[in-house]
């Protein structure tokens, strides 16, 4: 087994190299039996459209229900999906086997206890019982089958206040699963919607499915403009993480998207609090704040930020990497169909929904940057550029790696916890600016990185 795949927010691997057919048997009687072991009699069971997931499916049916657990059984759906049926079906839990935004030999697994996911501590104490190999034999329990599909439409529909203009939609689930139930939604909000990459493929055949590269929204730009399209909205593979063109082809990133939809929260609730992680604009921070609202600072992954929203009891929360919660007229949890419903009600609200995007501030940025780093030296290098970033920089925020401010400038530099890199990401007024931050950074890192070996 590799210890690897049990990463900070799920247990995520290679097909056939680190989950085979052995090791999610055993995932599944661990998972039981960590369920088992904070009361759990039945929990949901998802999928998305990869390859190898019915196998795993079925698998995992097995494993669980000869632990003791009953299953319930809703098919392949996206992931926030599987988070609703958390709070509409007598459950306590659940897994969804997913591979998300990541390549079509990839897929894992995102575990739910009670109505929200688990993350770090509590993933490695699934290691631990796979490792022990101990797991329990119970008689076994019954699998029912569910479509909580049409209840989950229904409810995003109810919940959406959709002005009197309709806008022309093209949304691209990039062969995922987000295609039928995004196109039910925004029809019934009578918007004017088409899709490409429609038809769930695991091979994903027409781009990577993930919206918030380049790669993965090209196509959906070209339709956009072709079609002279008011919006694009694209998905990941399983539809918690949104991408969004604007109607001249201008990528719209998950911090501008938060700080749209925060403003739009404000102006009917001033004084609610909104979260972003340490990638975000600070942009955002300011709108938010310029909105009569109170921005608060967070940590990197979808987990956490789910957390952080929660603790803070904030409206809303936002990444970069288009992971959008909403705990104003929904249930906290991740949903790219939802954020595109919100959105398209602040558009369809005003004449021109062009001048919602452009009513942003405009900076110089950067998009993430990764930069190869080993995991045994990644976490020693940012604490040593910590050390220099509080020497040379007026302002600095060390809650997830480095962010580190001089006037309207500011970089970031967080070692990932996923893969062995450092991310880097950074901002400015003007692009001369930028290139300075940016210039700096680059060289303290590579003299660290030179001087640790």
């Amino acid at each position: 087994m590799n210890p690897e795949v049990f990463r900070e927010y799920d247990i995520r691997g290679v097909v056939g190299r680190d989950l085979t057919d052995t090791f999610v048997e055993g995932l599944a009687k661990a998972l039981a039996a960590y369920w088992l072991g904070h009361g759990v009699n039945k929990v949901v069971l998802s999928m998305d459209a990869r390859l190898s997931s019915p196998g795993f499916m079925e698998i995992m049916k097995d494993g669980i229900t000869s632990s003791g657990i009953d299953v319930v059984d809703i098919g392949m759906v996206p992931t926030p999906t599987m988070y609703f049926s958390l709070f509409r079906l007598d459950v306590e839990g659940g897994v969804c086997i997913t591979g998300s935004h990541n390549p079509p030999d990839n897929n894992g697994f995102k575990i739910a206890l009670g109505k929200t996911t688990i993350y770090g501590r509590e993933i490695q104490k699934i290691r631990e019982i796979m490792e022990k190999g101990e797991y329990p034999k119970r008689t076994k329990a019954s699998v029912g089958k569910y479509d909580i599909i049409p209840e989950y439409v229904d409810d995003i529909i109810s919940r959406i206040r959709p002005g009197k203009k309709s806008l022309k939609i093209v949304i691209d689930p990039g062969n995922g699963v987000g295609g039928a139930p995004a196109m039910a939604v925004y029809k019934a909000l009578g918007m004017d919607v088409m899709g490409i990459c429609m038809e769930p493929d695991g091979h994903f055949p027409n781009h990577h499915p993930d919206p918030t590269i380049q790669e993965g929204i090209a196509m959906l730009r070209d339709a956009v403009l072709e079609q002279k399209a008011d919006l694009g909205i694209g998905f990941d593979g399983d539809a918690d993480r949104i991408g969004v063109i604007d109607s001249i082809g201008d990528t719209v990133y998950g911090d501008q998207l938060t700080a749209i939809l925060a403003k739009a929260i404000l102006n009917e609730r001033p004084g609610e609090k909104i979260v972003g992680e340490v990638k975000c604009s600070k942009v955002l921070f300011d709108e938010v704040k310029r909105a009569g609202g109170v921005p608060i600072m967070g940590k990197v992954g979808h987990s956490l930020m789910k957390a952080k929203l929660m603790e803070e009891n904030a409206a809303l929360a936002g990444e970069m990497s288009g992971h959008i919660f909403f705990n104003d007229r929904w249930y906290g949890f991740d949903d790219a169909i939802y954020a595109g419903a919100r959105l398209i009600e602040v558009l369809s609200n005003v004449d021109d929904p062009l001048s919602v995007f452009e009513a942003l501030p405009k900076m110089a940025n950067t998009p993430e940057i990764r930069i190869e780093c080993p995991d045994e030296i990644k976490f020693e290098v940012v604490e040593r550029f910590k050390v220099y970033a509080e020497e040379k920089y007026p302002r600095f925020v060390d809650i997830d790696g480095v962010r580190f401010e001089k006037d309207d400038a500011w970089g970031l530099v967080r070692p990932s916890n996923t893969q062995p890199v450092i991310v880097l990401r950074f901002e400015a007024k003007d692009k001369a600016t930028l290139e300075e931050i940016e210039g700096d950074t680059r060289t303290k890192l590579d003299q660290i990185m030179r001087e640790i070996g």
